[in-house]
């Protein structure tokens, strides 16, 4: 089998998240595998390195797909320039490599960066709105740095998981929190080694509920302790959110 890595960026506004469904055709995943078909004439699974949710972009998302050698006729930048021509202009392929054939966008991610960007200027951005989380009051950072200090490591994240009736392990590392406002342009950002459902939203709320002084840092660890979803914070809105990049292995090809 020849297996491929694609590197995509995308604007997920309109787009119902990167899962295919059923109901519908406007996902990533499932435009994305519509010119998979057409270019080589049978369905094609595609694999991301994880699922964004509805209304979440991607500045990196990485997705791979094994196809038999006999259909591989074409280039990387050929397949990259086909992509390109037909999908919407909201979806972009950056780029096409050869991968080894047990290479997995997802199984192999070693971790991941997600920012969330917040509008926190004296004045509304008009301009970059639709990728903004407005916030009117003021914003205490330091507070803010405090909190997240207490994410960092392994925890169990329960009570940031959307999913209450989640069965696998909600046990997760938070490498790094970053916090840095420029220009009135305030971005979280979070590595980890994974990340459980709507958990950067909840992280991102719960981190703003502290910053406008309706929580205290010290309430964290028992957020955590308390393993229960209604001790922490809102869900921030989607549009705000970017996975930023995905990390592999060295003995994966750099794309």
């Amino acid at each position: 089998m020849a297996n491929f890595c694609l590197m995509i960026q995308y604007d997920g506004t309109r787009y119902n998240g990167w899962q295919r469904q059923g109901n519908t055709a406007d996902t990533i995943q499932g435009k994305l595998e519509a010119i998979l078909l057409q270019l080589y004439g049978e369905p094609v699974d595609l694999n991301g390195s994880g699922r964004t949710d509805a209304g979440v972009h991607a500045l990196r998302q990485i997705a791979n797909y094994r196809i038999p050698r006999m259909l591989s006729r074409h280039s990387c930048s050929q397949i990259q320039e086909y992509f390109n021509q037909y999908l919407p202009q909201d979806i972009r392929v950056l780029a096409v490599e050869k991968a080894p054939e047990r290479f997995h966008a997802r199984l192999s991610a070693t971790s991941k960066i997600y920012e969330y960007r917040i509008d926190c200027g004296a004045v509304a951005n008009i301009f970059d709105r639709r990728y903004l989380l407005r916030i009117e009051e003021p914003l205490n950072i330091e507070k803010m740095k405090e909190a997240a200090s207490y994410l960092i490591g392994t925890h169990d994240f329960k009570s940031f998981c959307a999913n209450r009736h989640m069965k696998k392990s909600t046990v997760r590392t938070i490498f790094d929190i970053s916090i840095e406002e420029q220009d009135g342009i305030l971005r979280i950002r979070y590595h980890g080694d994974g990340f459980l459902y709507n958990m950067v939203r909840i992280l991102t709320g719960t981190l703003i509920e502290v910053g406008t002084g309706n929580r205290a840092p010290f309430q964290i660890p028992m957020i955590l302790d308390g393993l229960d979803r209604s001790l922490a914070g809102f869900t921030a809105p989607p549009n705000a959110l970017f996975l930023v990049d995905v990390f592999y292995p060295d003995t994966v090809p750099e794309v």
